[in-house]
């Protein structure tokens, strides 16, 4: 992860660089050539999926000559990505970013015991039939909608039974597929309340600028700038809705028209299932920058 990458680029390194230093420990190490279950758990692989995201746009602003403040009209990330979008855009520090990251997942992680939550995803069906699923399977417990992702993609979180309930209400509704998804932990829910304290006295501490392009929030889907709206905007985030098909919408609502991922290509299909009119790129390697450099 990230090792071609840091190979092929002195700005990469950098980035991968300050992140070890941040964390005091070589994350780099682990992305580059360590174990896939040590790098997967979510502790590390908030901070790493960040790093590698950060060092395409750092490729991409030194050797592409591509500016953020110059071609975006907004940034936004889907879940731990919107700490991503909130250090392109300068309201956090890289190194803040690193650890208020490793700091999440290691309170997700601890929120809740292994096994007791999950979360599914549930094909097929639009928002409003999943909440009526998610209500129906709770049955004293905890099942809400954390993911809103795009039209016929919506993921649900909570107890364990419960989730597995929604999954055989959602067949019942016309879901086409609905399955459990490979997490350790229910996030989004209400069951990731210890977390969520556990951000709100991190992000106290942190400093903390008006990002100078505008975010596009995950909870309220629409444009936040002042510091303590954006602090507020991630506790709540921990435990609420990722808005990602609404925030989509607003910003194709806004007038843009081109969206661009950086680090993985995961919300790129997400989008143009979203606007097809839309074009949507992503770069996570060289090829990759070098195409979205020579289109911007």
């Amino acid at each position: 992860m990230g090792k071609a990458l840091a190979a092929a680029s002195p700005a990469a390194r950098a980035v991968f660089e300050e992140v070890d230093s941040a964390l005091g420990q070589h994350l780099s190490r682990l992305m580059f050539d360590g174990s896939l279950t040590e790098l997967t758990l979510t502790e590390n692989a908030q901070p790493a999926i960040m790093a590698l995201s950060i060092a395409v746009l750092r490729v991409l602003e030194a050797e592409g000559g591509i500016s953020v403040a110059d071609k975006a009209a907004f940034v936004a990330g889907h879940s731990l990505g919107e700490y991503s979008a909130l250090c392109a855009a300068g309201a956090l520090t890289l190194a803040d970013t690193a650890r208020l990251l490793r700091l999440r997942g290691q309170a997700m992680q601890a929120a809740v015991p292994v096994g007791v939550g999950a979360m599914a995803v549930l094909i097929g069906l639009d928002l409003d039939k999943c909440i009526e699923a998610a209500a129906q399977a709770a049955q004293g417990e905890v099942c809400e909608v954390a993911n809103d992702n795009a039209p016929g993609q919506v993921v649900v979180s909570g107890h364990t039974e419960a989730v597995a309930r929604a999954i055989t209400i959602a067949k019942t509704m016309g879901s086409r597929h609905s399955v459990l998804l490979p997490v350790s932990a229910p996030f989004h829910c209400s069951l990731m309340a210890p977390a969520a304290e556990a951000m709100r006295v991190a992000l106290a501490d942190v400093a903390l600028s008006a990002p100078f392009v505008p975010l596009v929030s995950n909870v309220t889907a629409d444009v936040v700038a002042a510091p303590d709206s954006v602090r507020s905007g991630l506790v709540a985030q921990v435990t609420g809705r990722v808005r990602w098909r609404e925030s989509i919408l607003m910003m194709t609502a806004a007038g843009v028209s081109n969206f661009v991922e950086l680090g993985a290509k995961v919300l790129t299909p997400m989008v143009k299932r979203i606007t097809p009119d839309a074009t949507a790129e992503s770069a996570a390697d060289m090829a990759g920058i070098e195409l979205v450099a020579s289109k911007l």
